[in-house]
């Protein structure tokens, strides 16, 4: 027994407490089920370790740029600032859970493969769930396994203990990728005309709520191909130019408003680069500090581009073989492609005039958290919904339904921010659909403990039998025949 036990504790600190071997452990029994050559084998492990490890040196340098400014903040208006974005919010709320609950450090990681392996006991038994999706965007699944981690560690003090907490994150996990993919199988055939796969992001409730009310707000013969936009705005297709652009403005004028002699003044800026009058101007300090966010920001999201990729491959494989049949929920950039050429630029306009409008009216009525933009939700999200409203409603719901989405991108964040404690944390998850349902999640979690935990469990199980309901042909709605509701 004592052999047994040191065995399982040094499994558990050496593995599941830390994850970056985890997920490249994951990568490996994957390829070794898939029966890849040996070579291929420790290439995919390597990657995968390597790539998280890279995400935490990106992860790091976020916070060490971030502190600095959130300190200065605190100290001259008494507020905090938050970005909304899931790379930002994947920093904050990790910090977080290593600060305040540090046994629970490699929680999310565990808790995504129970929730991948629920998500395929779901679809496997899809004639009694009512499920045909499976969720095997990999980046995604970190992120947003880290933030309800944390909503659950902190909302459901019940739920504290490692074990029976970890298996909750990974089961409400496991049940919002199945349930909220499957939620978009036939808006996505319907805008791709049949592409055989759904949506596997952060925009899912969305993307059926835009597929259910565009057509009420426009006609979708209007739509957005018979618009143009200004030729500028294709420098925002690059990801390090919009997210260094987005970052310049935003810290340019936060740090111009704290001055040099606060960002430069040792007792307030006690961690992260200081200000140095006598070697740089404050000029060129405010273009270095706000471009080193996307430089960090870019590490980031190569590290997970790299180790998702042989993440992505390990579960593909293996849904593949377990699940034939069943729909993929990839990346919600696959959809792009089926909708107006101008849909991306034109969501991300007027889902940025949204978030900007908002952001001026909590600074207005003096909200204790300022919202910073973030690059991936007022791009992604409201991207997607251009492109799903414009195919249901054309160019006025496209319009319409991106702006609503940015103002509640910086609405429901900052509330989010605030219920979870993230303010000297410089991040929120920040994505629609970490707004609306999770938000409301989280109070039932906050206020019913335990039992709103079941109750939100309940809630997701409910929402594919209701689906099947309206279904007029019940094989067509596993083939995903968008038929039946045109």
């Amino acid at each position: 027994m004592s052999v047994i036990m040191a065995i399982l504790n040094w499994f558990s600190l050496n593995i599941l407490q830390q994850p970056a071997f985890f997920v490249g452990l994951l990568v490996l029994v994957g390829y070794i089920l898939l029966k890849k050559p040996w070579h291929d084998v420790f290439s995919g492990f390597v990657k995968a370790t390597v790539g998280y490890l890279i995400l935490n040196v990106g992860a790091g340098g976020l916070v060490s740029t971030f502190r600095p400014i959130l300190a200065a903040l605190n100290y001259k208006f008494n507020i905090g600032a938050a970005v909304i974005d899931p790379y930002f919010g994947l920093t904050a709320a990790n910090t977080k859970i290593a600060e305040d609950f540090p046994k629970f450090v490699g929680t999310a990681t565990t808790a995504l493969l129970i929730g991948f392996f629920l998500n395929i006991f779901l679809v496997a038994f899809r004639k009694v769930t009512k499920i045909r999706t499976l969720f095997i965007t990999g980046h995604i699944m970190v992120q947003q396994a880290a933030t309800v981690t944390l909503m659950v560690l902190i909302l459901i003090p019940a739920l504290r203990n490692q074990l029976w907490g970890t298996l909750a994150i990974g089961v409400v996990c496991g049940l919002y990728w199945a349930v909220s993919s499957n939620m978009t199988v036939e808006a996505t055939q319907r805008l791709t005309d049949g592409g055989g796969f759904a949506i596997g992001h952060q925009q899912q409730f969305a993307i059926w709520f835009v597929d259910k009310v565009a057509g009420k707000i426009g006609k979708k013969e209007d739509n957005l191909d018979n618009l143009k936009l200004p030729a500028f705005l294709n420098i925002f297709h690059d990801t390090v130019v919009a997210s260094a652009t987005l970052m310049l403005i935003f810290f340019g004028i936060i740090l111009y408003i704290l001055g040099p002699d606060i960002m430069s003044n040792s007792k307030v800026i006690t961690s992260g680069t200081l200000y140095n009058p006598a070697s740089q101007s404050f000029f060129m300090y405010v273009i270095q500090t706000a471009f080193t966010f996307s430089v960090y920001l870019f590490v980031l999201m190569q590290g997970v581009r790299m180790f998702v990729s042989e993440l992505t491959n390990a579960f593909q494989g293996i849904s593949a073989k377990l699940l034939p049949g069943s729909f993929p929920a990839v990346d919600v950039a696959a959809s792009y492609g089926f909708g107006s050429a101008s849909a991306t630029l034109f969501g991300f306009s007027m889902g940025l005039i949204g978030q900007l409008v908002t952001i001026v009216l909590l600074i207005i009525f003096k909200n204790p958290v300022l919202i910073i933009t973030g690059f991936v939700p007022v791009f992604f999200d409201n991207a997607a919904i251009a492109v799903y409203a414009d195919k249901r409603g054309g160019w006025k719901a496209a319009v319409l339904l991106s702006f609503i989405s940015g103002v509640i991108q910086v609405a429901i964040g900052a509330i989010a921010v605030s219920l979870l404690g993230l303010a000297s944390y410089g991040g929120y998850h920040g994505n629609i659909d970490f707004d609306i349902p999770w938000v409301p999640f989280a109070y039932i979690f906050n206020y019913v403990g335990v039992i709103g935990f079941i109750i939100v469990c309940v809630f997701l199980l409910v929402i594919p039998q209701l689906q099947f309901a309206k279904a007029k042909d019940k094989e067509a709605y596993y083939r995903g025949d968008v038929q039946l509701e045109d």
